[in-house]
């Protein structure tokens, strides 16, 4: 009885979910550490696996979690942009690779887009979902509001780009590593386009320079995909 007690105190205060937030990723950053970086046990995943756990364990209220976390949500945004930092360090060599990066920003946006579009119709996949799916290899705070403009899930499709960015990051790292094995810039961009927030994060782990042309694709991708998405549900009638 005492220790339920305690535990309502605690979960009316503002900052309980904050702390638990950045406590269970610190935890989880130890454990992908220990296991030599194993894409599958990205610290992303792992702590909203927990969390989603300890919120049900406990019977409480997402939008209660929410309010005490939002602070971190906040920092979303800055911390996307800050990607800049690194980058401005990369200006020589963002001017030699101008071409071959606009042509892979547009190749792998349409990619990401159509890809989507054509498993799905093969699937069976129609309306809300694939919807919802449509925004799953562009970062995050975007993709959530290309879903609520195109009329998908903005929860669901948040799922989908965690998803999206595990497996890019499990998967995208190694392949990119046999065919881009002495070009950082394209295997730092390719991740950036396809795998978003995640993808850039394993970037880094691979070198700086990959990393920061990661949140370069990140970004871009992000913009032009944010752009194209509605004009591909108009003009296939989704």
């Amino acid at each position: 009885m005492r220790l339920n007690a305690i535990w309502v105190y605690l979960a009316s205060q503002p900052l309980l979910w904050l702390a638990v937030t950045v406590g269970v990723y610190w935890l989880a950053r130890q454990l992908y550490l220990k296991s030599h970086n194993f894409a599958l046990l990205n610290p992303v995943l792992v702590s909203i696996a927990a969390i989603v756990g300890l919120l049900l364990a406990t019977d409480t209220d997402y939008q209660q979690y929410f309010d005490g976390a939002q602070f971190i949500h906040f920092l979303l945004g800055p911390a996307t942009v800050a990607l800049a930092v690194p980058l401005i360090e990369q200006i020589a060599a963002l001017k030699r690779s101008l071409v071959p990066i606009t042509v892979a920003l547009l190749v792998g946006a349409l990619t990401g887009i159509f890809s989507t579009v054509v498993l799905c119709r093969l699937l069976g996949v129609d309306g809300h979902l694939l919807l919802s799916l449509l925004p799953r290899s562009i970062t995050t705070p975007i993709a959530m509001g290309v879903s609520d403009q195109i009329g998908g899930s903005a929860e669901l499709t948040v799922v989908f780009v965690v998803i999206t960015g595990v497996l890019g990051g499990a998967f995208g790292v190694p392949l990119l590593g046999r065919l881009a094995r002495k070009d950082p810039i394209a295997s730092g961009f390719a991740l950036g386009i396809t795998s978003h927030g995640i993808g850039t994060a394993r970037a880094f782990e691979y070198s700086q320079q990959a990393g920061a042309f990661a949140g370069l694709g990140m970004g871009l991708n992000g913009a032009l995909t944010a752009a194209l998405i509605p004009l591909v549900v108009w003009a296939l009638g989704l």
